[in-house]
């Protein structure tokens, strides 16, 4: 199983949650599990080359073991637009580039593999060209991710709606109260609830610290594993 996990928008919680799931898939189910980051933005410079957090977090998750280039082909040190970032490097971004660089025989001996991500459904890539095309051609299902804050309603609804015209499935979402002091929330999740047309996959409150087996237990892994 290989799901694509976005968000609603780059601080949506896309990251932590994907971990969350790793960990209940590989701890809760026994799956062997990977995640992957193919673009990241922000990196650190390292003794062994440029590193992200997230990529790092997944990995950490990820009972696979693999070079970190094979979880993070593309790696940037501004925390700018990856595109921008690639441009100022001299690297060209296109969705064909992004899946050459997947090792999809490498992610497809994992039971349960997580791709995410950067920033909403729509990163460009440059050229009038952006990432979701990478993941139509693959026709992976997709996990959306809520961060939930003012204007989370239109931006999830949009989200989904986008992912459909583009033919693909939505396998689920998951509502991350990544901002605690978020105002009438209770309503807004209900609201939520009525508007989205994919399954519900769990509501994560504001955790400190972002542990992830605490995470994990607010999601249901049941719609996913159930996924043809």
């Amino acid at each position: 199983m290989i799901f694509f996990v976005t968000g609603t928008d780059t601080d949506s919680g896309k990251t932590q949650v994907a971990a969350a799931l790793l960990y209940k898939a590989r701890t809760r189910y026994g799956l062997k599990t990977v995640g992957v980051k193919p673009i990241a933005s922000g990196c650190t410079r390292t003794a062994y080359g440029l590193r992200n957090a997230d990529a790092l977090m997944l990995m950490e998750q990820s009972s696979l073991k693999l070079d970190y280039e094979k979880v993070n082909p593309f790696a940037f040190e501004p925390a700018i637009a990856p595109h921008v970032a690639a441009t100022d490097a001299g690297i060209e971004l296109s969705p064909e580039g992004v899946l050459a660089r997947l090792d999809l025989t490498q992610y497809s001996m994992a039971d349960f593999c997580l791709v995410e991500g950067a920033g909403g459904w729509r990163l460009p890539l440059g050229n009038n060209r952006y990432l979701s095309e990478t993941v139509v051609a693959l026709a992976m299902p997709v996990i959306i991710v809520v961060g939930m804050k003012l204007g989370c309603l239109n931006h999830a609804v949009m989200t989904e709606e986008l992912i459909y015209a583009d033919g693909l499935q939505v396998a689920g979402w998951v509502a991350n109260r990544a901002q605690p002091d978020m105002a009438r929330f209770e309503e807004n999740l209900a609201s939520l609830k009525q508007m989205m047309q994919s399954p519900f996959l769990g509501t994560i409150p504001h955790i400190p610290g972002a542990d992830v087996a605490e995470m994990a237990e607010h999601l249901d892994l049941a719609p996913l594993l159930q996924s043809p």
